[in-house]
């Protein structure tokens, strides 16, 4: 792994600089940097397994995974065969596809909640076919979301997520972009992630206009306390209003079932994406066969239809590659060994902050977990707002100026990390801590 000097930038060579440059005149937002840190962006030359390489030759061992996607790793042999096959097949039909059948078999077989599956490109659009479905079933408009819930770029959902600056009273929404009718605000109620006794009454107050609750089972790094889903999951069915988890980011992450099998509680609807397709794009959304067959084609001419249609929806390279990842991660002990090394990092985080009396908060589960500098226990997103967010941007930074690429909210781990991975992040990480 190639060492930067810690103390200033990466080596970039003149042809990174030149594409940095034009990505800085063409690009509304440049080149991405990972950390926040404008210094930081990069153009990604080539990744394999855990690895990352800059088209500079500088590598890292990739925690951001493409912001998840890479749940097996970068070009996983399985899936870099599976997906040359299909495309000497053609790229892209309309039509159904074998592949698309073999994935939707899989996704019943191991989602609880899947008894139907209409896929689709993106995480966004899960989510909003989702939400589509579960209002028309119920024939209401409202939403219900959590505070600092991130559920992708539809209008209704793009309120009062992660990068709410100033939050508002409950349940009131705070748009997160400009461009956002503001009749989008009057169909969205916001509640407190793991509160069931405000969620509880805001409910029952605005039962008869609500048309779903939609909540990240493990909302961003924050786990669910005890009883809140369940409470959740009895409650939206005492009042008939559909439950939708957003499990584009836990979904095959936490397990073949996703967050609904690893927290034992099984909603409506599902949306997936992410991780059930080794970062081509693919989304589905999953759930009860009644909401499901509102989308059925002969609706259209009958009347009482749902439309989810894409051109791209269930394309047959993304769901090839789909079906071999999922057969991978479907291999036995797959999930024990990442596991494990998710909670050795962890542990081993802890270990090193706690030794230099430096106190934070781990949150999260040995797959995606994030350090939050703060003593305080984090159980929504409020208590996040009480975190030392510039501390943790030069925490990112300092890791990146020693060759290990997180997200800006979290580590993803993947089948392929290591425990040399561990090793020489540990090591990056007390040098980091020893310089913030």
């Amino acid at each position: 792994m190639t060492d930067p000097d810690p103390l200033g930038s990466r080596s970039l060579t003149g042809h990174e600089e030149d594409l940095l440059a034009c990505a800085a005149s063409l690009l509304p937002s440049g080149a991405r940097h990972p950390t926040m840190n404008p210094a930081h962006a990069m153009v990604v030359g080539t990744a394999s397994g855990s690895r990352l390489t800059d088209v500079s030759g500088n590598e890292y061992i990739d925690y951001l995974l493409g912001s998840g996607p890479m749940l097996l790793g970068h070009a996983h042999p399985a899936v870099t065969e599976a997906v040359s096959e299909r495309l000497r097949m053609g790229g892209s039909y309309l039509l159904v596809s074998e592949p698309t059948i073999e994935l939707a078999v899989k996704l019943v077989e191991h989602v609880p909640c899947a008894e139907r599956v209409c896929l689709t490109s993106t995480g966004s659009e899960a989510v909003m076919h989702a939400l589509r479905l579960a209002r028309a079933f119920r024939g209401r408009d409202k939403v219900l979301k959590f505070e600092g819930g991130y559920h992708g770029q539809g209008d209704c959902v793009l309120m009062s997520n992660q990068w709410t600056r100033t939050p508002a009273d409950f349940p009131t929404p705070v748009p997160n972009s400009l461009g956002i009718p503001h009749s989008a605000e009057t169909e969205v109620l916001v509640a407190p992630f793991n509160d069931l006794a405000a969620t509880t009454a805001l409910i029952e107050r605005w039962e008869d206009d609500l048309g779903t609750v939609i909540v990240e089972p493990m909302q961003r790094t924050i786990p669910p306390v005890a009883g809140f889903l369940e409470g959740l999951r009895d409650l939206t069915a005492r009042t008939g209003i559909p439950l939708v988890f957003d499990e584009v980011v836990t979904g095959f992450r936490l397990g073949l079932g996703g967050a609904q099998s690893h927290y034992g509680v099984t909603p409506d609807l599902c949306a997936l994406s992410k991780s059930i397709s080794a970062g081509f794009p693919l989304a589905a959304v999953c759930g009860r066969g009644d909401i499901l067959e509102l989308a059925e084609g002969y609706r259209k001419l009958t009347g009482g239809y749902v439309s989810l249609t894409g051109t791209y929806s269930g394309n047959p390279v993304s769901c090839a590659a789909a079906c071999a990842a999922i057969e991978v991660l479907e291999g036995e002990g797959v999930y024990d060994a990442m596991y494990a090394i998710g909670n050795r990092l962890r542990i081993g985080l802890e270990s090193l902050f706690a030794d230099r009396g430096i106190t934070v908060r781990v949150s999260g589960e040995a797959p995606a977990f994030e350090v939050w500098f703060t003593d305080i226990d984090l159980v929504d997103f409020r208590s996040t707002l009480a975190a030392d967010q510039a501390l943790s941007a030069r925490f990112a930074s300092g890791l990146f100026e020693r060759g290990v690429l997180k997200a800006h909210e979290k580590f993803f781990l993947s089948l392929a990390h290591t425990d040399e991975d561990v090793d020489l992040t540990l090591e990056a990480c007390a040098g980091d801590i020893d310089a913030l």
